[in-house]
């Protein structure tokens, strides 16, 4: 990777909605329009999901195409091509209160009463839990009927409730989103977690381009941060337009 001209500008890019349609992959004219961008500032992708799926959007060695790749919002850090850090929850949290907070969870799920109950009720994933009191085995009816009822009964609501009294000492940020399920990661587990691997004084400017700026979304905190200008986007062909606008012409 060669020196851009403003190396001390770097912009950091959110990957769906901002380089490729919602779960779609970078097209040829895109990546040729981010390469050429990296020949004047430094550019830098900062993703939610695992690196293989977003090897699977932007293409095999992206982490080897632009000097910064952060997959799962920076827990998973490179830069140049060689790896910084990868962090886990398991790692973060350590194995006596990922235990603790399983079996816990485990008890609460099995003295609730809701219609349906399937499989699948705590899925562990490197930077977090997912957890399902209806479970993510339910069928599309099931998931349905499910969340019709929770909004109802608060099923989710209530156990994140007693979930952040009992964990108060953990510091961890607790997400309903979706149907049937919540999130539970540690505090400050959002995008800007990869800025901690921007040093300060190393750049000049921050500038990050994202799609889901709106409180709640998952470019907010790093959109707001005050190390960052934020950018929003509602595509790629928004986020070509607006990058030849600020650093092209």
């Amino acid at each position: 990777m060669s020196t851009p001209e403003n190396p001390r500008i770097i912009a950091l890019f959110d990957v769906d909605g901002t380089l490729t349609i919602p779960r779609g992959e970078v097209t040829p004219d895109m990546m040729e329009f981010m390469k050429n961008l990296s020949k004047k500032i430094t550019v830098g992708i900062v993703g939610g999901s695992d690196l293989p799926k977003q090897e699977e959007q932007l293409g095999d060695g992206i982490v080897n195409v632009f000097p910064y790749n952060f997959s799962q919002n920076g827990l998973v850090a490179y830069k140049n091509g060689e790896v910084l850090e990868i962090q886990t929850i398991s790692k973060h949290l350590g194995e006596d209160n990922v235990k603790r907070l399983v079996n816990w969870v485990m008890k609460y799920l099995s003295d609730i009463d809701i219609p349906v109950k399937r499989g699948t009720f705590i899925e562990f994933r490197s930077g977090m839990f997912n957890i399902s009191p209806v479970g993510r085995n339910c069928s599309r009816e099931e998931r349905n009927d499910y969340e019709k009822f929770d909004l109802e009964h608060n099923i989710r609501k209530n156990m994140v409730a007693a979930m952040q009294k009992e964990f108060a000492d953990l510091n961890l940020t607790y997400s309903i989103g979706g149907q049937i399920s919540f999130d539970v990661f540690p505090q400050g587990w959002d995008k800007t977690y990869a800025l901690r691997f921007l040093e300060e004084g190393e750049f000049d400017e921050i500038h990050f381009f994202g799609d889901k700026t709106f409180e709640g979304g998952n470019d907010f905190e790093i959109f707001t941060h005050e190390r960052t200008i934020g950018h929003t986007v509602t595509s790629p062909e928004d986020t070509k337009e607006q990058c030849t606008k600020l650093f092209l012409s």
